[in-house]
């Protein structure tokens, strides 16, 4: 009888060990992203996936300031990385995080056409007549699009692009709308401007003094508090190798 007990015992230890062992390999994190990040942490998340296969990670990307206010709202975002510093402040103000903020990149802007037999532009060329559409995202909630704001308003020619401007209501929604011919250039992320899919190198950088720095910081949510996941990706944004990816993608180091 003693006999037969343990081996039931042992039956359910076995049982109970694969049933842990399964909610593990099942666990998943939601990450919310800034849309400049579409294609360096594509690559990000696949390194990390191969390093910890047992996390399953999906990733929504969009503007800051937009997936700020539905985490705020309560979407069940876990991580959110943030093309700046300011919408993940505004998370620690409402209570809405679980985890100090942390700088993860400092991004930077350039101007970019999708022919590439075109010259290169200097914002002084964006006033020319035959620059008729000029795509930023919108500065209301797009990071990069404020910044591109203040770099026109720096070099003094904001009031007098103002009816070539279209918005583009994230950062790759712009560079999208650029590539389609909507607009004749488009003030983008570099790290867009980088990838081989968006373009071959036709853009130039915009000084980064005009305009203020675009740090980018990322923080844990209340949802993902309690989510090993999460918290093992958010490490992970700050090891070496994701920092060699960023950097691969036009990111520097904050």
């Amino acid at each position: 009888m003693f006999k037969r007990l343990s081996i039931k015992l042992a039956t359910v230890l076995i049982s109970g060990s694969l049933l842990l062992s399964t909610a593990v390999m099942a666990e998943n994190t939601n990450i919310a992203a800034a849309a400049s990040l579409r294609f360096a942490l594509s690559d990000i998340v696949a390194l990390f996936k191969k390093q910890h296969p047992e996390y399953s990670v999906q990733v929504t990307y969009g503007a800051s300031g937009k997936l700020s206010h539905q985490i705020i709202n309560g979407a069940p975002f876990d991580l959110f990385l943030s093309a700046d510093m300011q919408r993940p402040l505004q998370l620690e103000a409402a209570k809405v995080t679980a985890s100090p903020i942390q700088a993860y990149a400092l991004g930077r802007i350039v101007i970019w056409q999708a022919d590439e037999t075109a010259p290169a532009l200097t914002l002084a060329d964006l006033i020319r007549p035959e620059i008729h559409k000029l795509a930023i995202a919108q500065p209301a909630h797009a990071p990069y699009g404020k910044m591109a704001q203040q770099a026109l308003e720096a070099a003094g020619i904001w009031q007098q692009v103002q009816t070539k401007l279209v918005f583009g209501e994230n950062i790759a929604q712009t560079a999208q709308m650029t590539q389609s011919g909507a607009a004749d250039a488009g003030i983008i992320a570099l790290s867009l401007a980088k990838n081989p899919n968006i373009t071959r190198d036709n853009y130039s950088l915009i000084d980064a003094s005009l305009h203020q720095p675009l740090l980018h910081g990322l923080v844990l949510t209340k949802s993902g508090a309690n989510n090993h996941a999460a918290k093992s990706f958010a490490n992970f944004m700050q090891s070496a190798a994701a920092v060699e990816i960023l950097q691969q993608h036009g990111f520097e180091r904050p």
